[in-house]
This record gives structure tokens, C-alpha cells and sequence, in this order.
């Protein structure tokens, strides 16, 4: 899905009238999110297959309203389909006043953790679930090797991550846990993307932060004020390096779905399977 498709969405949807301003876009990947005014953000999915994740994304965002936890407010209950693409609508938040730091991130999982289930069933982090998908997606621009590769990788790491024995007591995560996915307004930080909340080790929670000081460039002191506002390191436990390398698989295989149309996507992927290949846990990756 390109921009021009998800405006069609948009359009088909009629939330983009002839006469009214143009939609704003304000990111493009699994999901294109655009500003539509009057105080609302639309989120049109890549594809139909993404509906039911709609749906969940929704029922998690009145569910963490009920619960006092600070995230972004949806401003409809239920996702539309529209020319096969699912679209969501969302309470624009205030512009935000700083940059979201580790420690706004580290207060935030703190709140999640705490939580008991919901009264729906939340999925397990299926963090490996989304590969043959992306690598569908990326088609023909993608080495089949490198393809190969990152299936096989998955397939092992998906039976190490079952067999995992957690540290923390499983239950509600966030999913996706970087400081990117919070934003800072005039009343504090709030959780935005909630697309991957789950039931599951809430060890999933971190080590995305500690893959990022690792791959992404994290300054290590940033690190530690991440760990030592949730209470506890990440890197202590003995099941951290599995849990890294089956997100290192996911977010490879990831960025491969934009490859077909950005050269710096297709790029960066081969970077990254070079580096898996190569064994090297502290080539950089770049943010995409």
C-alpha cells in the first residue's frame, strides 16, 4: 500500500471531501495515519487480513481508558472495511511538548504490567507471526535466499520462545515498547499504537530497548535510565538473547515489505540479513 492507495481509502470512506483540506500524512508503514482536522486521526490498514487487529487495537483502547492507563483514544468502537483496507478513527492528541524519553516509556510499562487481564481475550505476542507476510509482500525485490534465510530463522526461534521461562509473571504488554510509540503532551505521556497489546512475558516489553542500545544506536546511558525506572534489567535474564533474536528476525523481515517500492528499504534489509548472517550482534541498523 502506497500513500495514493490509503487516500483512496480515505476518500472511499468519505473521510476526504472535495473542498476540505487535503488529509495531513503523518506516517507510512504497516498502517498510513493522516490528520484529518477537526481533531481526528484516521489509520488506514495495509490490507483486509489486518481487520481483526483493528478490532482488537480498538477494544484495547476503551479498555485502557476504563482503566486510568494514559493512551491514545479511540473515537469510534468499531473499524471499517473500505476497498479492503481496514480504517480506524482516532482523538488527535495535543501537540506534543518534548520528546518522549526512556523513562516516560518505563513509567508507562510499569502501568500496563500492573494490569490484570481485560474482560476480552488478548492474543499471545505473535512475534514471529508476521514474517511470511512481509516477506510475501516484498515479493520478487528480495533475494529468495535471503527469504529462506529469515523462514528458517523463525522456525527455530519460534520453538526457543515457547520454551522460554519467564522472569516476571506473564500478562498485558504493550507489544511494541519504544519510545517512539509515546508522546509527550501538555498532561503528561501517553501510549499511541496499540495494535500489538498482549497476554504474554512481559519480557517482551523490554528487551526492545535493549535491542535498540545493541542495533539501533541507543546511547547506553539512556539504557540504563530506561532499566532502572521499570526496576529491573532485562539483560539479567537468561532467556534475553532469544527473545533479541526473534525480534532481530521479525524486524528484518519487516522492513523487506517496503523494499518493492524504496530503494533505502531494500537497503536496509540487506543490511540487516548480512548482519544476522554474519553473527554480529552490534552491526548498526538504521530506523525505518
Amino acid at each position: 500500500m502506497d500513500e495514493a492507495q490509503a487516500r483512496d481509502a480515505l476518500t472511499a470512506a468519505g473521510l476526504a471531501r472535495a473542498g476540505s483540506p487535503a488529509p495531513r500524512l503523518l506516517a507510512l508503514g504497516e498502517n498510513a495515519v493522516f490528520a484529518l482536522g477537526s481533531g481526528l486521526v484516521a489509520k488506514v490498514g495495509r490490507e483486509a487480513a489486518l481487520l481483526p487487529r483493528a478490532e482488537l487495537e480498538l477494544a484495547v483502547a476503551g479498555w485502557l481508558a476504563e482503566s486510568g492507563v494514559p493512551a491514545v483514544r479511540a473515537a469510534e468502537p468499531r473499524p471499517r472495511l473500505v476497498d479492503g483496507h481496514p480504517v480506524t478513527l482516532w482523538h488527535q492528541l495535543p501537540d506534543a511538548v518534548r520528546p518522549a524519553g526512556p523513562e516516560d516509556l518505563a513509567a508507562l510499562l510499569r502501568q500496563i504490567h500492573a494490569l490484570p487481564a481485560p474482560p476480552f481475550v488478548l492474543p499471545a505476542r505473535d512475534l514471529l507471526g508476521g514474517v511470511e507476510r512481509w516477506l510475501r509482500l516484498a515479493g520478487e525485490a528480495i533475494d529468495p535466499a535471503d527469504a529462506a534465510y529469515l523462514r528458517s530463522r523463525r522456525d527455530g526461534y519460534a520453538g526457543q520462545v515457547a520454551a522460554l521461562t519467564p522472569h516476571l509473571a506473564p500478562g498485558p504488554i504493550h507489544g511494541d515498547a519504544l519510545p517512539r510509540n509515546v508522546h509527550v503532551g501538555p498532561d503528561g505521556p501517553v501510549l499511541v499504537d496499540l495494535e500489538t497489546v498482549s497476554a504474554d512475558l512481559r519480557e517482551h516489553d523490554l528487551v526492545v530497548m535493549a535491542l535498540s542500545r545493541d542495533r539501533y544506536g541507543l546511547p547506553g546511558d539512556s539504557y540504563e535510565a530506561f532499566a532502572t525506572a521499570y526496576g529491573w534489567d532485562v539483560r539479567d535474564w537468561e532467556g534475553c538473547a532469544v527473545l533479541r533474536g526473534a525480534r532481530e528476525t521479525a524486524s528484518c523481515a519487516w522492513v523487506s515489505q517496503h523494499a518493492p517500492a524504496n530503494p533505502k528499504a531494500l537497503a536496509e534489509f540487506r543490511r540487516r540479513v548480512a548482519s544476522l548472517r554474519e553473527g554480529d550482534p552490534e552491526i548498526r541498523w538504521h530506523a525505518f
